[in-house]
């Protein structure tokens, strides 16, 4: 009798990381798509003003720095911190850089700041990786 309910929760079990695979699958499918189609819409764009500007080209960085972690996380099942704050930190450039002119002195040097302590972050979880971590591939382990 134990022997059938120990086999039953097993399978259960299986059914159940197979819903969770097919889940993350079918969800980095759908995000890289997104991507994607994000990224062919601002290349539309980029041709319809018959050039890129500043604020074009980071954006297009925004989408392949997610690319890229999707790309990660779909090879590693390991979220890659450092990408995410790679793309904080493009963000907040290109918030910089189209509103500049327009901003208020604090606002621009909060922003700075702000890229200032996230680029510092990086710097800590490189270090912390190097010095802590046993890996070889530092990107896998954030």
């Amino acid at each position: 009798m134990r022997r059938r309910v120990f086999s039953s929760f097993h399978r259960i079990e299986s059914i159940g990381d197979i819903l969770v695979e097919s889940f993350h699958l079918i969800g980095l499918f759908l995000i890289g798509a997104a991507i994607v189609w994000a990224t062919i819409d601002e290349i539309r764009v980029i041709v319809e003003h018959s050039g890129p500007r500043i604020k074009d080209i980071l954006l297009l960085f925004i989408y392949l720095e997610l690319g890229a972690m999707v790309g990660i996380y779909f090879k590693t099942k390991r979220l890659p911190v450092r990408f995410l704050i790679y793309i904080a930190i493009t963000a907040l450039t290109r918030l910089l850089a189209i509103d500049v002119k327009t901003m208020p002195d604090e606002r621009i040097l909060d922003i700075t700041l702000a890229i200032l302590m996230l680029t510092a972050a990086v710097v800590m979880l490189k270090f912390g990786n190097s010095r802590f971590l046993q890996s070889d591939d530092d990107d896998e382990e954030d």
